[in-house]
């Protein structure tokens, strides 16, 4: 459990906190909550239901929780306001890699995904990664956020993610060893 008093939130209390297998429903809420608003300039509601359901499916949660996956969750004032998922020991990445991370769009320039990604690198360095891989979507405003984070774009790829969609990404990477 992390507890910050972040002066760029509108809370003193924001804590981060490990999520249980049986809390997962709280990381599919919230990304019910997050992703209209976050692509729907980016993606047709079609393809938005078709990933939503795909990837946030408790059963596809668990079978993430149950390999290498760390789902985490960032609270204000005891409410979930985002959620993180890494996947450490990445075969294809050589390293973690930041699967999800979401903040609810009211509390987005908060300081809430700051803290987050930063809770993301510190956890990396503990356990050992040497880099931390995402993929972000090209037309995603958070690319900003990731550069400015130190994040650098490594790649762009189209990934085939079936039903004749795709997830049109940058590969981006920040190494994790000082």
């Amino acid at each position: 459990m992390v507890k910050s008093n972040s002066k760029n939130s509108s809370s003193s209390n924001m804590e981060i906190r490990p999520l249980e297998k049986d809390e997962l429903n709280l990381v599919q809420e919230l990304a019910y909550r997050i992703w209209p608003s976050t692509y729907s300039e980016i993606l047709s509601q079609e393809q938005m239901s078709y990933m939503l359901n795909w990837m946030y499916s408790i059963e596809t949660l668990e079978k993430s929780y149950v390999s290498n996956h760390c789902f985490f969750a960032i609270f204000d004032e005891n409410q979930a306001v985002g959620f993180l998922d890494v996947e450490l020991n990445c075969p294809e990445m050589n390293g973690m890699k930041l699967q999800k991370i979401y903040v609810l769009p009211e509390k987005q320039g908060l300081g809430f995904g700051k803290t987050l990604l930063n809770f993301a690198i510190d956890f990396g360095k503990k356990q050992g990664m040497h880099q931390l891989t995402l993929q972000v979507n090209r037309y995603n405003k958070a690319v900003d956020f990731y550069q400015y984070a130190g994040l650098e774009i490594i790649d762009e790829q189209d990934f085939d993610i079936g039903n004749g969609y795709f997830m049109n990404d940058f590969v981006m990477q920040k190494s994790l060893v000082s």
